[in-house]
């Protein structure tokens, strides 16, 4: 299952149960729609870090790194290029 679909399916469980996946498109602005509030940023930011295994930062938290499906798949591949780029570096 891509990041995409992995995305969405939390995201129509958690916060949008009555549509399917291919209702919610990929660039659709989840903050300024109201989908997700404050606290529902906070839940996203927990199950992308359980999820992906992924540790977001302080400096992470920017509402437009959690906007929209899109934008929650680019952190999750930002975050694994840093963090493999660290490991190389690192090790």
């Amino acid at each position: 299952m891509s990041n995409i679909a992995q995305i969405k399916k939390f995201l129509i469980e958690e916060f949008l149960p009555d549509i399917t996946p291919e209702q919610l498109a990929d660039d659709h602005d989840l903050l300024t729609d109201g989908v997700i509030d404050s606290l529902g940023v906070l839940k996203l930011i927990a199950w992308v870090e359980d999820h992906f295994a992924l540790p977001v930062d302080d400096t992470d938290l920017d509402p437009n790194n959690f906007r929209s499906v899109q934008a929650i798949d680019a952190f999750i591949a930002q975050r694994r290029a840093l963090a493999a780029t660290a490991t190389v570096a690192g090790g």
